[in-house]
């Protein structure tokens, strides 16, 4: 698709079609990046999105339980 840049201030600006920031999974934030002579437009990434997803509390387990040589909160002076 070709289109032009317009005049917004001292800068330029370009319409993205709607379709296209749909197909991109594009939202109201965006990644704006030079990779040799182009423009490389990409959603913003959440680099830690959906890693409790399947986190279940019930089944999370004292991984210090039956450890020995361990500070009780009686030894604790604050």
């Amino acid at each position: 698709m070709k289109t032009s840049l317009r005049k917004i201030g001292n800068s330029r600006g370009v319409l993205i079609p709607a379709s296209f920031l749909s197909a991109c999974k594009i939202e109201d934030e965006i990644e704006l990046r030079i990779d040799g002579h182009r423009l490389v437009i990409e959603p913003v990434s959440q680099p830690r999105a959906g890693w409790f997803a399947g986190y279940r509390a019930e089944k999370d387990v004292d991984a210090w339980e039956g450890a020995e040589g361990l500070a009780s909160d009686e030894d604790w002076k604050w």
